[in-house]
């Protein structure tokens, strides 16, 4: 094969490298943000972000304009997986959680788009994704009341960019807010820079190594449910901005296979799920540059940030309670992206059956109930998951 070093010269051009660079900062805010409140070092789903993306754009044949960043769908599972069966042993959901993505690629393959629309409508999935920010309310509440000023400066700096911002600004209402609390964190004395003081410029990202456990498996699986109806429509969405059917050519199976081979990746490195960005697609939106190469240059940086131990420091030093403020922002507007899920499918809630799987899905959910066998348990979004989907095949439809 025949290597034209002319074209890799342009690609790599100085006006790609910034834009590629630019684009990274659209994500950079939700990215680190998942791992902090996770626990987990922001470097290594710095790093893993990058890998991810450059291996979704090998699979899919370097077609699609898209970045992979940390999903918050699975803050809530992460939290309680960690409590329950320890960080490492959650690891080994994660990398389960892909291989479900690589069963659900065949079979979309196999079976077509219809199949999996079948099984995941938007009756099952609306409420699902309502649980993943419902069910974390109390969380942001406890960080934000470490320091209420604080907390409310950096959800009204975030509530303003998302309202009044224009252009990119528009697009990282999360790394906005999160600036503005922590400069004014830093003026009134609420910031300790002793973990930028102990970093050194370059450090390897703390890598943790996954352990089996069937547990944090079993109860990580069901949550694939939503990314991967989410993973779909983003590759609706970017096929219209970019004016191609992505969904079609490389086909859906091969982006599937890429986002799933990325999140069991992030999985063995110890890192967070990773899905494909929305804000991501806006910005190739807003400024009309869809070049697939640019989005591997932002792969790129964000593995060279990974090694910089003085942003992971500096990521460190956010103070509990402008993660929280961002948070109470966060969590309510992935409650209504179910909400409208179920209005953009025009889904029939007058209809008894409909209300039934929904409102079996937000009791279980958010009620906390559990089921155990032994040592088994499924419970919260898990369990929420395999109910909705068991409903929605035992419920007859009406004729």
């Amino acid at each position: 094969m025949k290597i034209d070093l002319q074209k890799i010269r342009e690609e790599l051009s100085f006006r790609n490298t910034i834009l590629g660079v630019q684009f990274l900062f659209v994500a950079f805010g939700a990215t680190v943000l998942v791992p902090l409140l996770v626990g987990i070092d922001p470097a290594v789903a710095l790093f893993s972000a990058g890998v991810g993306t450059l291996i979704f754009h090998l699979i899919t044949r370097g077609v699609v304009p898209i970045f992979l960043g940390s999903s918050f769908a699975f803050i809530a599972p992460i939290i309680k997986a960690t409590e329950l069966y320890g960080l490492p042993g959650t690891f080994s959901g994660i990398i389960a959680v892909g291989l479900v993505y690589g069963v659900v690629s065949m079979l979309v393959k196999l079976r077509g788009i219809k199949f999996i629309e079948r099984l995941f409508p938007a009756v099952v999935v609306g409420p699902v994704i309502m649980i993943i920010g419902l069910s974390l309310a109390s969380v942001a509440v406890d960080m934000a009341k470490t320091h209420w000023l604080l907390a409310v400066i950096s959800l009204s700096a975030a509530i303003i960019v998302v309202i009044a911002g224009r252009g990119l600004i528009k697009l990282i209402p999360i790394f906005a807010g999160i600036v503005v609390g922590y400069v004014v964190a830093i003026f009134i004395g609420k910031v300790d820079f002793t973990a930028v003081k102990e970093a050194t410029w370059f450090m390897l990202p703390g890598f943790t190594p996954p352990e089996l456990h069937w547990g944090a498996i079993i109860y990580l699986l069901p949550v694939a449910v939503a990314p991967i109806i989410e993973h779909v429509g983003d590759m609706y969405a970017i096929g219209g901005v970019c004016n191609k059917n992505f969904v079609e050519k490389p086909g859906l199976h091969r982006t599937l296979m890429g986002d799933g081979i990325a999140t069991s990746l992030a999985g063995f490195f110890g890192s967070v799920p990773n899905t494909t960005y929305s804000e991501v697609t806006g910005a190739i939106s807003l400024t009309k540059v869809s070049n697939p190469m640019i989005l591997r240059i932002s792969a790129i940086t964000a593995i060279l940030f990974s090694f910089i131990g003085k942003i992971s420091g500096l990521l460190k030093t956010i103070p509990q309670a402008v993660l929280g403020g961002i948070m109470l922002l966060l969590f309510g507007l992935i409650a209504s992206v179910g909400i409208k899920t179920l209005i953009d499918s025009k889904a029939n809630l007058s209809e008894t059956r409909n209300q039934v799987i929904v409102s079996v899905i937000l009791t279980v959910g958010i009620g906390g109930a559990i089921i155990s066998w032994g040592t088994f348990s499924l419970s919260g979004i898990g369990l929420a998951s395999v109910v909705g989907i068991i409903l929605n095949m035992l419920i007859p439809r009406a004729k």
